[in-house]
């Protein structure tokens, strides 16, 4: 079985696989071909790559793998009918994607589509390592642009109240975020259309922002329920009030598939103090911020900066790269048997939930999005978008 790691694109730091997973990729049974240079954002040298076993190569030998692992998605025209590719894809926003896989005959799977529900697959789960590491260099972005400390400071000129900050979302993400800043000494406040999300903020050190006529709007997996736009409203409107007077606010607001919602209208931006910092996390995907501008840290007239950045983990490449790698290489021992790759279709990681079963996200049947020109039976939601 040939794998084939790939150098990723000039913006992307982070690289799938790193030099101390080779080893275990090797007793798989897994010959490694890597791209020379792939890791090279991400401080790994070809030198480390070859002492762990691996294989360097030139890009057409590692897309050409029998296996080929990425963190982006490489252009498949170059790859042939018959070969895997396991990488991000964000499936629902990029379906070209997806029917360029299915006309090169590609089985395709998608990382960012691992089920958290199953407890096997949590060690799989790239959306929650590299959210974790977002919601930690969001804090750290914040606090390099504010103009003030964070810790209350108590000195002989005087003494310096504690940092103001405000998290909206309290995910993976923003559970990072509260317990980091909390960690630098700042007050932290924080939201969640959850309401049993207070009792997960409180126990990081941040204060549950409730909201008159919350409910416990959560499913049974542990997922916001959909609400209505005027409670959603209401829920950004008393963020945005209790961030007025605050130094840095950090929005996590993500739905699958879909462009990030406007949790921050420009209005509220308008009212926050001159020096404020705004995170916004999710600039890669339009931004919960309205005047957020993808990869870019921009200042309002009024003196708030907004830090758009659209890839925070790839700031933190060396660790981000770890926790990726390690997430995929778990997900590949699911996938060898007796030396050969194999497609279980039983197993609810590659197909998802079984039929019926509400715990499962809605619009995700697992990682396996297509094989053999077709794609899969479980990802019907997903057929509708491509075709």
């Amino acid at each position: 079985m040939r794998l084939g790691v790939l150098k990723e694109p000039d913006a992307e730091r982070r690289v799938s696989i790193v030099p101390n997973s080779v080893k275990k990729l090797l007793n798989l049974g897994f010959e490694v071909i890597v791209e020379r240079t792939a890791g090279a954002l991400a401080h790994h040298d070809d030198s480390e790559y070859e002492e762990a076993g691996a294989m360097l190569s030139d890009h057409s030998s590692a897309i050409s793998a029998d296996i080929v692992v990425s963190i982006s998605m490489p252009d498949v025209t170059s790859m042939d009918d018959g070969q895997m590719l396991a990488c991000i894809v964000d499936p629902f926003r990029h379906p070209r994607r997806v029917k360029d896989a299915v006309d090169a005959g590609i089985t395709l799977f998608s990382m960012d589509m691992i089920p958290r529900r199953l407890s096997r697959a949590q060690t799989m789960d790239v959306n929650s390592s590299q959210d974790n590491l977002a919601g930690y260099k969001a804090v750290l972005l914040g606090a390099a642009h504010m103009p003030r400390g964070i810790p209350m400071m108590t000195t002989s000129a005087g003494t310096v109240r504690p940092a103001k900050f405000v998290v909206m979302g309290s995910g993976v993400a923003g559970l990072q975020a509260i317990s980091t800043a909390k960690r630098l000494g700042a007050i932290v406040y924080a939201s969640d259309v959850r309401k049993s999300a207070a009792e997960q903020i409180e126990s990081v050190g941040g204060r549950f922002i409730e909201v008159e006529g919350m409910d416990d709007f959560e499913d049974e997996s542990g997922y916001a329920k959909p609400l209505t736009p005027e409670f959603i409203q209401k829920v950004n409107d008393t963020v945005c009030e209790v961030a007025r007077d605050a130094d840095v606010m950090i929005t996590t607001a993500r739905i699958f598939g879909r462009p990030a919602p406007i949790t921050v209208p420009a209005s509220a931006v308008s009212t926050f103090k001159p020096g404020s910092v705004i995170v916004d996390m999710n600039a890669d995907v339009g931004g919960n911020c309205e005047l957020t501008r993808p990869g870019e840290v921009m200042t309002t007239n009024n003196g708030v900066t907004i830090i758009g950045i659209t890839n925070l983990p790839g700031e933190l490449s060396a660790t981000a790269s770890m926790l990726y790698s390690n997430n995929m290489t778990n997900f590949l021992t699911t996938l060898v048997r007796d030396d050969s790759l194999v497609l279980d279709q039983g197993d609810d990681v590659l197909v998802g939930a079984p039929e019926g079963d509400e715990l499962h996200v809605p619009g995700m049947g697992g990682v396996l999005l297509c094989s053999g020109g077709e794609i899969h039976p479980k990802q019907s939601r997903l057929a509708e978008v491509v075709n």
